[in-house]
């Protein structure tokens, strides 16, 4: 990994156990107003969570189903329950209820009539958390949603810090921050902006390439670069004010 900002490499020697707990902070799906949460890795727009699309959204299961069909593709609910080490019965369960509230959808021209595969609604999800400040029902949906989300961010970082990848892409990725910035609001917000149209510059050309079929074909060549390897990359950006020491 190539260190950026104030933060050194993480040696994979030294990556956190697994079942290390996530850090005690908020976060979500596309940035936005106050403190948000955003799932940019769709294509098909962007849908704002409301009171009922996030309570049927916010459950662990579900939530990690829906991570699965977004970063791997289309599956079954077999092929889910294997990874998550589920009950079939159980998973089908939460699919449906993901897509009644419009999350995923039936990928019916793959399907048969002993096996669905289901495959996410190509759009994006974005949470404002003003939305819901005066709405204390939807509290206990907010929390776990916001909870959840986080420590699917912090597993994505675990797992790759543990993995064994050879150098070319060890360098290539990182794991940063800085410290030493101090912005206003609007400025904080511009930056995100900017940020995100970086990403956005890559992801337009990164939609020129082939989609890999399904999870087993991840890692592909591509021609137009010389036959260097391809493969997804995930992009998470965490920017946000912090509180000064308390008194002394």
């Amino acid at each position: 990994m190539t260190p950026n900002g104030d933060t050194e490499p993480v040696p994979a020697s030294d990556a956190p156990a697994p079942d290390a707990p996530a850090p005690d902070v908020p976060a979500s799906d596309v940035p936005a107003s106050d403190v948000s949460a955003s799932d940019t890795s769709a294509s098909g727009g962007r849908r704002r969570l409301d009171a009922q699309s996030l309570k049927g959204l916010a459950h662990p299961l579900r939530m990690r189903i829906l991570e699965l069909l977004s970063l791997d593709g289309a599956a079954t609910s077999s092929t889910l329950a294997r990874r998550l080490g589920e009950n079939t019965g159980t998973v089908s369960w939460h699919l449906r209820h993901l897509a009644e509230h419009g999350f995923i959808e039936e990928e019916v021209e793959r399907g048969t009539k002993r096996e669905r595969w289901w495959r996410r609604v190509p759009r994006a999800n974005q949470l404002d958390i003003a939305d819901f400040r005066d709405d204390p029902a939807s509290s206990g949906a907010l929390s776990v949603y916001l909870d959840q989300l986080l420590r699917q961010y912090f597993e994505r970082v675990t797992a790759y810090v543990g993995e064994d990848w050879d150098d070319e892409w060890r360098a290539a990725g990182t794991v940063a921050d800085w410290r030493d910035l101090r912005l206003t609001a609007d400025e904080l917000g511009a930056m995100n902006v900017e940020l995100a149209d970086v990403v956005n510059r890559y992801r337009t050309h990164s939609a020129s390439r082939p989609a890999a079929a399904d999870s087993a074909a991840f890692a592909s060549a591509s021609a137009d670069d010389g036959g260097a390897e391809l493969r997804p990359v995930v992009v998470q950006l965490q920017s946000f004010p912090r509180k000064g020491p308390g008194p002394s």
